[in-house]
């Protein structure tokens, strides 16, 4: 009997093939990029019984950059994945987000968090630093699948014949899967050669970050909260990680002499107190305390509508990569993941899967990146240099039921559950 029921699953199999379609029984899946959205891609694919292999081209497991701030429709799909334990160990969950002035210091509450995200979401708002959790998700990986993650292997290439995907490496053997999800980042080789590099603009805008140890700032800076100083042409950002053990610092701020989009390169200290002339005197605190910022210019790339080709698909910033204020690239990748693994869990083919994976993240991801993108002019409005102009603007554009529509939708998403049949365009 057994046999008999083996012989007519290979028959369907067989018979999906030559329509062009394949069915999950025995499926491989291969994932390039081992960063955030890769390895969480590869832990929800895992979690569901999936045979995942993913493919980073670093020799060492190590995330560039600093803080994460994952706000509570990020932490759900940690949590569905059951990571949320030890999530809470290595993060730090503030208590709210504030507004400060950028000359005078003047602070008006943008929203509570704490208990009170809890209660109204089900889920913690939490800051936690990028390599942190980029270990707890590899460590979980492994734990379940020890062979999963391949470091130092560079895609090079990629081929499809009859009806599989051929994945090629600089100097490694070539790995063929029954589908490929490509989430090597905003500077994706994937995307690059299946939808063409696409269009990017530098956006005027600069970036820096840095990373501060607590005990090298006075205690009156030490607020549980995250804060984000607004002023004409640049804004600046920080909060608490690690158990508020490091104070993460980002900003940005307006400039067209620096145009080179990495976050290693090194800055300097005088550098960066140059950029902000007349800021508060807390914020040149902070930037004295940082052992070593680094800086990047800004590109901005329109979000792809269509980003499923056959049996590849992209995800996370390679195909909805955002400017960084929203702060919700991370937890985009996240979704993408979960509502990914739940197309493959719930639809027979690899191809529906895709389409309805595809039909679920585009309205939400463009609407994400639309309202990072919006919010440069919102932050750097010139009505913020003059004191009393700035408490008119500030009082318009966080009323409260301004900041709801801002956030609220993104924070009530649920995408452990949200539908995938088609009916509900999920945003």
């Amino acid at each position: 009997m057994d046999l008999i029921l083996t012989n007519i699953i290979r028959q369907n199999y067989d018979f999906a093939r030559e329509k062009g379609c394949v069915l999950k029984t025995n499926l491989g899946i291969g994932i390039v990029g081992g960063g955030i959205g890769g390895l969480t891609a590869a832990l929800a694919l895992l979690r569901r019984g999936f045979d995942v292999t993913v493919y980073e081209q670093a020799s060492v497991l190590q995330e560039v950059g600093a803080g994460l701030q994952i706000s509570p429709n990020g932490v759900r799909v940690l949590a569905a994945l059951g990571v949320e334990k030890e999530l809470l160990d290595i993060c730090f969950e503030p208590q709210g987000k504030e507004i400060k002035l950028w000359n005078t210091g003047q602070t008006w509450k943008l929203f509570d968090l704490g208990v009170e995200s809890v209660e109204r979401y089900g889920f913690p708002y939490i800051t936690v630093h990028r390599n942190d959790l980029h270990q707890l998700l590899y460590q979980t990986i492994v734990s379940l699948s020890p062979d999963a993650v391949k470091l130092d292997h560079r895609f090079t290439g990629v081929e499809r014949n009859d009806g599989k995907v051929t994945l090629a490496f600089d100097g490694k053997p070539s790995a063929t899967f029954d589908v490929v999800i490509g989430a090597d980042g905003v500077h994706s080789r994937m995307r690059e050669l299946l939808f063409g590099a696409g269009p990017a603009k530098f956006t005027g805008i600069v970036a820096w970050r840095g990373v501060i140890p607590a005990e090298r700032l006075p205690e009156r800076l030490l607020k549980p909260v995250g804060v984000n100083w607004i002023g004409p042409g640049g804004h600046v950002i920080h909060y608490p990680i690690r158990r508020g053990e490091l104070i993460n610092f980002t900003s940005v701020i307006e400039r067209q002499d620096w145009t080179v989009e990495s976050w290693s390169i090194p800055g300097t200290n005088d550098e960066y107190h140059a950029d902000y002339p007349g800021w508060h005197e807390d914020v040149h605190t902070y930037i004295s305390a940082i052992p070593q910022p680094f800086k990047w210019a800004l590109i901005a790339r329109p979000p792809m509508q269509d980003w499923v080709t056959g049996r590849i698909a992209l995800l996370g910033d390679a195909c909805h990569p955002s400017l960084p204020f929203l702060a919700q690239g991370a937890v985009m990748a996240l979704e993408d993941s979960i509502i990914l693994a739940r197309a493959f869990e719930e639809f027979d083919t690899v191809e529906d899967a895709l389409a309805r994976y595809q039909a679920a993240r585009i309205p939400r991801t463009t609407k994400a990146v639309n309202g990072a993108n919006a919010n440069v002019e919102r932050f750097h409005n010139p009505k913020l240099a003059d004191p009393a102009g700035a408490q008119e603007y500030v009082d318009a554009q966080w009323e409260p039921s301004q900041v709801v529509d801002r956030y609220e939708w993104l924070f009530r998403y649920d995408a452990t559950s949200v539908p995938l049949d088609g009916q509900t365009v999920a945003v």
